[in-house]
Parts: structure tokens; C-alpha cells; sequence
């Protein structure tokens, strides 16, 4: 009698494919970036993905930044502070 088979569901991606020219510096740090089995592929994916977050990171760093030295936001802040102490104290 043959065992009932039940399919797993899979998901399934596409990839594009990215071809760049590398440079001896680029080839030193994919070689540290593979030393432990990482493929050349993934590495390049993580430094991507790694490139995009601190982009956006500082982004937002700036933003902050400019909120920061904005007066109006700095006194907005500041009333809603107190008017929260005022709140605490019932």
C-alpha cells in the first residue's frame, strides 16, 4: 500500500540577477565577507540590504536632527511636556 503524500506549500521567489565589475578592493572584501562559506551572491545581497538601512537610518538621524534645532517643535514639545506633569500630578 503506498503512504498517502500530502504536498508542503512553497512559496516561491524571483530573483533578479545584478552583474557588477569588481576591483581588487572590492575582490579583498568579498573574500573577507565569504571566509565563512557565505556565497559571493549573499554576500552581496547583505551589503546591499545593509547599505539601504544605514541610508535610511541616517535619513531619519537628520530629520531628528532638524527637529531638534526647529524652535516651534522644540516649544511644541516642551508644552506638551508640562502638560503632562500636570496630568501625573491627579
Amino acid at each position: 500500500m503506498y503512504a498517502e503524500s500530502r504536498a508542503l506549500p512553497t512559496t516561491m521567489r524571483t530573483m533578479g540577477t545584478l552583474t557588477i565589475r569588481t576591483d581588487s578592493e572590492v575582490e579583498r572584501a568579498l573574500a573577507e565577507l565569504t571566509s565563512g562559506g557565505r556565497s559571493r551572491s549573499e554576500a552581496a545581497r547583505a551589503a546591499i540590504l545593509d547599505a539601504e538601512r544605514a541610508r535610511r537610518r541616517e535619513r531619519m538621524r537628520a530629520e531628528a536632527e532638524e527637529l531638534r534645532n526647529d524652535p516651534d517643535d522644540v516649544a511644541a514639545s516642551r508644552a506638551l511636556a508640562a502638560e503632562m506633569d500636570a496630568l501625573r500630578a491627579w
